[in-house]
C-alpha cells in the first residue's frame, strides 16, 4: 500500500462518499486509488466550481466537503470556494497537489508554495512528508474542519510522496466528535438576571442558530416567552418566518424596517452571531441595550459589540438551560414589536404582482415561495437579488434558504444546487442567480446534468453588475463600468443538453416551476426583470425614517 491508497482509506473511515475537483498530472495517484475505493470522483468543469459544491455541501450535512485540485493554477482556482467556506463557517477538505520534493527547494514548473498560501484561508492546513504522519493528519483535517465553528482545512500531497509505501502498520484512525462543553453556571446565572430586567427583548439569530439543535430550542425559547426574532442572512429558518415573533432578516447596507425594532430594544440576545454577517454599529444603536452574547466562541473584539454578557459553550446547550427555566422576563412588555413586525408583512406583501405584470426580483419571489414546499431550499448567488432575498423571501426551516455572506462570493449559486441535490434529491430546489453570477460557473450545467441533478436555476437577468450599479446610484447617483452583454441563454443552456426556459411573467414563471419542481428535473429559467424597484425601496424608507 502507498501513501496515496492510505490517504484514500483515511477519506473512506471519515465517511467521504464523494470528491469534486480537476484531475492533474500530480494527483494521479491519489485519483488511482480513489478509483479502487468507494469514493465518487467527481470531475468539475472548474477547481472554482469543485470548492463551492463542498462548500455547500459541508454547510447543509454537517460533514466536511472535499474537493480536490493539482499544484499551481489547479489550487489557486480553490481559494475562492475555500475562503468562503472558511468564512461562511462551513466545514471543507481541500486536496491539493505538489510537485516532486525534488524539486521544491528551487525555482520550477507550477511551483508555488501552497501551503503558505492556503494558511490564512483556513483554520488548520499542512503538507504530507513522510507516509508516517498520514494518519493523524488526515484525522486532524477532518476533525478540524467540522468542529465548532467548522471552517476549511488543507493538505498537500506531493506527487512523489503519494508513491512512497507505506512499511508501518498504522490503520486510519476511528474519528471521535468530542461533546462540546456547556456554557458556565455563571454565566447562565448571570444571564437569567439581565433576563429578568428586560422589557423589549429581541433575539438576533446568525449562522450558528441554524446548525445542530440551536433552531429547535430557540424556537421553544421565543415560544415560550413571546420574544421576537430577527436573523442575519445566515441565518435566516432559525426561527420559521410562518411564526409571529418572526421579523425575517437584518442586513442591508441602509436602514430597514427591522431597525427600528433594535433601536426600540433595551436587551438584545445575540445567537451564533458572528460580526462578518454584519456590522454590529447597523443594529446596536438606539436606547441604552444590554447586549448578551450566546455562541461557541467568545466575542470578537469591536468597539460596537462589546457585549455584557457571553455565555461561551454550546449554544443548544445554553437555549436548553433557559428553557428550563420558569418565570423569565417578568417586566416583559408584551408584544411591543407587532407594529414593526405589521410594517415589515405589509411591504412584503406590497411586492406581489399580478399574473401578466413585468417580472422583478421581489415579485418572482411570491411566485418561488408559493410554489415551493416549506421544508424546500432556495441558494442565492451574490447580487442585487440577494439582498431582495434575504429581505423578501420568507424562511420557514433551517437552511432552507442558503446565502453567502462572510464572504459574499458570485458564482455559488450553480454549485451549490448540485451539491443540494446530491444531498436530497426529492428536495425542492432552486437557485437564484444573476446574469453575472450564473456566468461564472455555468461550465458547471454539463457537471449537473451528468450527476442527474435535479433542480431548478433562476437567471434574473438585468444585463448589468446590479449590485454594484444599485450602490452606484445611492452614492453618486448614476453607475459606471457595470453594464455587460449575454447570450441567449436559453439557447446557451441547451447547448448541455439541459432544458432551458424564459419566464417574462409570474403566471408563466408559476407554471414553469410547479411543474418542475414536482418532477425534480434540471432546468434553466431566464426572467429578464425590472430593476426600478431597487431605488423605490430606497426611497420609501428615507420617506419613512425622515418623517
Amino acid at each position: 500500500m502507498n501513501v496515496a491508497e492510505l490517504f484514500v482509506r483515511c477519506m473512506e473511515t471519515e465517511g467521504v462518499t464523494h470528491i469534486f475537483g480537476v484531475p492533474g498530472e500530480e494527483n494521479e495517484s491519489l485519483l488511482f486509488a480513489l478509483e479502487d475505493s468507494s469514493i465518487t470522483f467527481v470531475p468539475c468543469r472548474h477547481e472554482q466550481g469543485a470548492a463551492f459544491i463542498a462548500n455547500v455541501l459541508g454547510r447543509l450535512t454537517g460533514k466536511a466537503g472535499v474537493c480536490l485540485a493539482t499544484l499551481g493554477p489547479g489550487a489557486t482556482n480553490l481559494i475562492t470556494g475555500v475562503a468562503d467556506a472558511n468564512l461562511d463557517k462551513a466545514p471543507l477538505f481541500a486536496i491539493t497537489a505538489q510537485g516532486g520534493l525534488d524539486r521544491l527547494h528551487h525555482e520550477s514548473h507550477q511551483k508555488i508554495d501552497i501551503v503558505k498560501m492556503f494558511q490564512p484561508i483556513t483554520k488548520w492546513n499542512g503538507a504530507v512528508t513522510s507516509p508516517e504522519v498520514v494518519t493523524e493528519m488526515i484525522c486532524k483535517a477532518f476533525r478540524e474542519a467540522e468542529q465548532e465553528k467548522p471552517g476549511a482545512t488543507h493538505i498537500e500531497l506531493s506527487e512523489d510522496v503519494a508513491d512512497l509505501e507505506v512499511t508501518h502498520t498504522d490503520k486510519p484512525i476511528t474519528p471521535k466528535r468530542p461533546r462540546r462543553p456547556a456554557a458556565d453556571y455563571k454565566a447562565m446565572r448571570q444571564t437569567v438576571a439581565l433576563i429578568n430586567e428586560a422589557r423589549k427583548p429581541i433575539v438576533l439569530a446568525g449562522n450558528g442558530a441554524i446548525r445542530k439543535r440551536a433552531s429547535k430550542h430557540l424556537t421553544e425559547f421565543a415560544e415560550k416567552h413571546g420574544i421576537p426574532v430577527a436573523s442575519t442572512f445566515m441565518g435566516k429558518g432559525a426561527l420559521t418566518d410562518r411564526s409571529d415573533l418572526s421579523l425575517g432578516a437584518i442586513g442591508l447596507g441602509f436602514k430597514d424596517y427591522v431597525v427600528e425594532a433594535f433601536e426600540a430594544s433595551d436587551l438584545v440576545i445575540t445567537v451564533g452571531y458572528d460580526v462578518a454577517e454584519y456590522p454590529p454599529e447597523k443594529w446596536n444603536i438606539g436606547v441604552d441595550k444590554s447586549v448578551i452574547h450566546i455562541d461557541f466562541d467568545p466575542a470578537e473584539v469591536y468597539a460596537e459589540y462589546d457585549p455584557d454578557l457571553e455565555v461561551v459553550g454550546d449554544i443548544s446547550d445554553a437555549l436548553w438551560e433557559l428553557n428550563r427555566k420558569e418565570d423569565l422576563f417578568p417586566h416583559l412588555e408584551s408584544g411591543w414589536f407587532k407594529p414593526v413586525r405589521d410594517r415589515i408583512r405589509d411591504n412584503l406583501s406590497s411586492y406581489r404582482l399580478a399574473d401578466d405584470e413585468k417580472m422583478t426580483v421581489p415579485g418572482a419571489l411570491h411566485v418561488i415561495r408559493e410554489v415551493m414546499d416549506d421544508d424546500g431550499l432556495l441558494i442565492s448567488d451574490v447580487g442585487t437579488h440577494k439582498m431582495w432575498i434575504a429581505r423578501n423571501f420568507p424562511t420557514n426551516c433551517p437552511n432552507g434558504c442558503l446565502i453567502s455572506n462572510g464572504m459574499a462570493s458570485m458564482g455559488i449559486a450553480l454549485p451549490g444546487a448540485i451539491a443540494a441535490s446530491l444531498d436530497n434529491p426529492g428536495r425542492s430546489i432552486v437557485a437564484a442567480m444573476g446574469d453575472g453570477g450564473f456566468l461564472m460557473n455555468a461550465a458547471e450545467l454539463e457537471t449537473a446534468r451528468r450527476l442527474g441533478s435535479g433542480f431548478v436555476a433562476i437567471v434574473f437577468n438585468d444585463n448589468d453588475y446590479g449590485l454594484i450599479s444599485w450602490k452606484q446610484h445611492l452614492s453618486r447617483q448614476k453607475s459606471v463600468s457595470t453594464r455587460i452583454g449575454n447570450p441567449d441563454f436559453p439557447a446557451f443552456v441547451k447547448s448541455f443538453g439541459v432544458e432551458g426556459l424564459r419566464a417574462e411573467t409570474p403566471a408563466q414563471l408559476r407554471d414553469i416551476l410547479q411543474d418542475r419542481l414536482s418532477r425534480h428535473t434540471l432546468c434553466v429559467i431566464e426572467v429578464p426583470i425590472q430593476t426600478n424597484v431597487n431605488n423605490e425601496l430606497v426611497e420609501e424608507l428615507n420617506t419613512y425614517w425622515n418623517q
